[in-house]
């Protein structure tokens, strides 16, 4: 089974966010499902041909972890934008900002926060399935800082090449942008 890349091609227009960027983008997000795709088929022709103790199987393991968490947290990440970014205060997420949090706007200050760090990567808001409840992470690399078994409800994309183009080092501006452009109703169908 290969995996095929999505068209986000609906967002271009998108407030905040020029075409160029969101073309680069799309253009990232493609590389990643393509490699997806050739680091399964190699890994699955190594297995056939009995070559799992190679060195090369291993680190096409660890590289599959990068290139399958770029192209979905990507997917998610487009997934969740195209919105007006108009938040239902009466809705179930909204109860969950209050009941983790203390209201929405902590649970926001808490995000721009986390997103606004120094360094490359995610943020992204996650929700525990074991207790339900909401926590901001920060995700390092594609690979690496995932909570196990949580639910991605929220991605932002704070790798340069999200933001660079139109807004330089600027990361708040991005972020502010981000923020005018969720779209909330895909965000709260992905809570459990």
């Amino acid at each position: 089974m290969s995996y095929t890349a999505k068209d986000y091609a609906k967002l271009i227009g998108m407030q905040g966010f020029s075409e160029t960027l969101l073309r680069n983008h799309f253009t990232l997000y493609q590389g990643y499902v393509t490699n997806t795709n050739k680091v399964m088929d190699i890994l699955g022709q190594m297995l056939k041909e009995g070559k799992t103790a190679a060195p090369e199987f291993a680190e096409l393991k660890r590289r599959l972890g990068w290139e399958f968490n770029g192209m979905r947290l990507h997917e998610l990440y487009f997934e969740n934008l195209g919105g007006k970014g108009e938040f239902n205060k009466s809705g179930k997420l909204a109860n969950k900002f209050s009941e983790d949090f203390g209201n929405y706007e902590a649970w926001e200050k808490d995000f721009k926060g986390t997103g606004s760090m120094r360094g490359i990567g995610w943020c992204a808001l996650y929700q525990d399935p074991a207790s339900g409840k909401l926590v901001n992470f920060w995700i390092n690399e594609h690979d690496v800082s995932h909570p196990a078994g949580c639910n991605p409800l929220l991605i932002m994309d704070v790798f340069e090449h999200a933001f660079m183009i139109d807004y330089g080092l600027k990361r708040g501006d991005y972020i502010e942008s981000f923020f005018k452009n969720i779209d909330w109703k895909a965000v709260e169908t992905r809570i459990r």
